[in-house]
């Protein structure tokens, strides 16, 4: 549980290189608006982009649906509901890659005409 801990304190650092912005020419008034305004989890598009990967590929490759499964488990703890938009890219990119390991399980795969 300790690391769990430290590595979701590791991320919200990075998060915080990603959101960060030079904000010399900024007014007080400006700063705090861009401070106000919610902002999506790169983790959680990491999660749904890589999702949609896991959806389209990982009937032929399995490791596809299991590493963006363990990176949405290990990064859903980065989620900060006052300065973040909503966890709906980790859910999204969860279920796309649940039904790629499914589709790999069963053995089915994607018609194309």
């Amino acid at each position: 549980m300790r690391l769990f801990k430290r590595i979701v304190t590791l991320l919200n650092r990075f998060k915080e290189v990603i959101y960060h912005y030079k904000d010399e020419d900024f007014s007080t008034s400006e700063k705090e608006y861009i401070d106000s305004i919610k902002k999506v989890n790169p983790y959680g598009v990491f999660v749904l982009i890589f999702g949609g990967v896991s959806f389209a590929l990982g009937p032929q490759y399995v490791i596809l649906p299991v590493v963006t499964l363990t990176a949405a488990i290990l990064t859903i703890g980065t989620f900060d509901k006052e300065k973040e938009d909503n966890p709906w890219t980790f859910i999204l990119g969860s279920i796309l890659s649940l039904t790629g390991l499914y589709m790999y399980i069963v053995g089915a795969s994607h018609i194309l005409n």
